[in-house]
């Protein structure tokens, strides 16, 4: 069975197509490498384009014939997104109903989303339930969610089936660190902790110190990507089984500080890792936890990597492999 996975050469598609091509799928990559990398195509061919050009993914489609999508490509900086919505709109809107009118066409009717918690905005209770409210707080997350309710309206109309998956804070990498996080600009705390103590940067910022947390710092659940993949499997197997259209959260349940995070990369990476403290960012919530039991109970899923230890390991033994390591420089004066 082909699949197509758009964005795959980015850093969690490229962990699906492993995980694909573990069990058995064929795998196609359709993807810009704006983001991506294209050494991160190991698990199967890659049809480079853009999801903004219609005629470049019905190419695609109308030559692969796959039976199922999962959608990954989009633009993710939520800092970027406030200050270029229209980029945004553009190119996750634009390009994603590109894509759907195109498995339309061709006649895909199944369907996995890239979505995440952004489409929440600030969280009203711990744990989050997919069904709190959603009222994102920047371009990004609203973007996340008008495709969510696309979906949702071509299955009314069309039977087209899919899963929403809306990620918590993906982290860490491959085991076997074939591949990992590599992003431009970086945007995610444990690889600027990890570039940090690996002398790659002087120190790591801290925004803000004085959450109504136990540390003051704010509190995040962090999955670990090997997880995530399997995630997009079952979900996947969900659809293609006759599951009807849903979203699901995808996360621990359990929550590490700012300041737990940093301490735990100093005990593996055995690094001094310099900290700055700075002020908050605008948005920030105190607190992002997921409750994923929906996830356990339809999909079957369940985490096996996510303990906080294990992911910055893993995410250790591949930023050294991929970036290597400095002597430590002094702070500048």
């Amino acid at each position: 069975m082909r699949i197509l996975v758009t964005g795959g050469a980015g850093y969690i598609g490229s962990h699906v197509c492993k995980a694909l091509k573990s069990r058995g799928y064929d795998v196609v990559v359709f993807d810009n490498l704006i983001y991506g990398h294209r050494d991160f195509v190991k698990w199967g061919d890659i049809e480079e384009g853009d999801l903004k050009d219609r005629h470049a993914i019905d190419l695609v489609l109308k030559r692969h014939q796959p039976s199922a999508v999962i959608h990954f490509a989009a633009y993710a900086y939520v800092g970027e997104s406030v200050e270029d919505p229209s980029k945004y709109y553009c190119n996750n809107v634009t390009g994603s109903l590109n894509l759907l009118d195109a498995a339309r066409l061709y006649g895909v009717k199944h369907i996995v989303f890239s979505s995440t918690c952004a489409t929440y905005g600030i969280p009203q209770a711990v744990p989050i339930q997919e069904e709190h409210p959603q009222k994102p707080i920047n371009p990004y997350g609203k973007t996340k969610l008008m495709i969510e309710e696309i979906l949702m309206d071509y299955d009314a109309a069309y039977g087209m089936k899919s899963a929403s998956l809306r990620y918590f804070n993906a982290a860490g990498a491959d085991p076997g660190a074939e591949i990992g996080e590599d992003h431009d600009p970086e945007p995610h705390l444990i690889p600027l902790v990890l570039d940090a103590a690996a002398g790659l940067r002087h120190a790591v910022t801290v925004f803000g110190t004085d959450y109504d947390t136990p540390d003051g710092t704010c509190i995040r659940d962090y999955i670990h990507v090997t997880d995530l993949a399997d995630a997009h499997i079952k979900a996947l197997e969900y659809v293609l089984a006759g599951g009807e259209t849903a979203a699901f959260n995808l996360g621990t349940g359990s929550g590490y500080s700012v300041k737990e995070i940093i301490e735990v990369a100093r005990n593996i990476t055995e690094r001094d890792i310099v900290v700055i403290e700075g002020q908050r960012r605008l948005g920030d919530p105190p607190c992002l936890i997921s409750a994923s039991q929906k996830a356990r109970d339809v999909l079957g899923w369940s985490p096996i990597y996510s303990d906080i230890n294990t992911i910055i390991r893993h995410a250790w033994l591949w930023h050294v492999k991929r970036f290597g390591e400095k002597k430590q420089q002094p702070l500048p004066q």
